[in-house]
């Protein structure tokens, strides 16, 4: 049997990246694979703005303190104020933009406003609470490399520098299918020997995580003519086959031949518990992840191969979760 490494190893190398890209608005890209890089074509932020309520001033007209100056106009976010006068202050407010002349804001806990003569009680020094265009974001840089798999606080990134629009990876479809004369699906009456089929409700709310258009195909009972006739159907609707159960040595488990009847399977049984009837193979030319039926076996071995199989083959460049810190 392989170890884990040589059986995902196998797999990843099987892993053939979608070749068909298209263009998706950013507010609908979350859980889709960059297909092209994504540059800044602006400053963010786009102008010198105030980090605080305060006032705006001119560091030569406060040398020391405490110092009066007459306000001369009033800036909040989202407007323009005009070039600031020598021994004036702009009243100025959290994200407004910077007036020219001014250098530096002082916060308005360090001020006393009287009618329009505000006195200030610390001088600053030049550039203090000014946030300056490009800190965060400069034009020309590139924000994310063609692979990245999009989150929803990338898709705010991308936003902030204008991008209405991404090209990705389309998506992978997945066609998935339970096998057992045992499965009954929540909701139905239970008659003895029958489990309920949770498994359903794991993979495709895995899938779905990961982006995939799912076809689910449903319950598959054990019958090898049944059971080929879904691999059959998978392959002509899919890019990928994912089964639950069936994979094990028993003779009601029919996944084996019906894979070797309609394709080849290339990887049967891991050194791993839980975990260890695994396949892999093809099927008319669609690779096929055969799953083990043990609700906890099958929940392992998805996200230790196939997940990191689909994300493969959407192009992404990152397999592996992220470690926290």
């Amino acid at each position: 049997m392989l170890s884990v490494e040589e059986a995902l190893a196998r797999l990843l190398d099987q892993a053939r990246p979608l070749a068909e890209v298209e263009t998706v608005a950013t507010l609908d890209a979350d859980r889709r694979v960059l297909a092209a890089g994504v540059v800044s074509s602006i400053d963010v932020p786009p102008m010198d703005n105030s980090q605080m309520d305060g006032y705006a001033v001119r560091t030569a007209d406060v040398p020391a303190a405490p110092t009066t100056l007459r306000v001369s106009q009033r800036i909040a976010a989202g407007h323009i104020g005009v070039p600031l006068e020598p021994a004036t202050a702009a009243r100025i407010f959290t994200g407004a933009p910077v007036p020219a002349g001014a250098d530096a804001i002082v916060m308005q806990e360090a001020t006393a406003l009287d009618g329009d003569r505000v006195t200030i009680k610390e001088a600053p020094k030049a550039g203090a609470w000014i946030r300056r265009a490009g800190s965060d974001i400069a034009s020309g840089m590139q924000i994310f490399a063609a692979g990245h798999r999009m989150r929803p606080q990338d898709c705010g990134l991308v936003a902030s520098i204008g991008a209405a629009q991404l090209t990705v990876y389309r998506r992978l479809r997945v066609a998935v299918f339970f096998t057992g004369d045992e499965l009954v699906m929540p909701g139905e009456p239970l008659p003895p020997g029958r489990i309920y089929n949770s498994n359903r409700f794991v993979l495709r709310g895995l899938l779905a995580r990961l982006g995939c258009e799912v076809i689910d195909l449903g319950i598959v009972p054990d019958d090898l003519a049944r059971t080929r006739a879904a691999f059959v159907e998978a392959a002509g609707r899919a890019d990928l086959i994912v089964t639950s159960g069936g994979v094990s040595v028993g003779e009601e488990d029919h996944v084996k031949a019906a894979v070797q009847a309609e394709g080849a399977l290339e990887l049967w049984q891991i050194a791993m518990k839980p975990g260890k009837p695994l396949a892999f193979g093809h099927v008319r030319g669609v690779p096929f992840i055969g799953l083990p039926g043990n609700p906890v076996s099958n929940f392992v071995t998805f996200l230790l191969f196939a997940r990191p199989f689909i994300l493969a083959r959407q192009g992404a460049t990152e397999l592996a979760p992220r470690a926290l810190p």
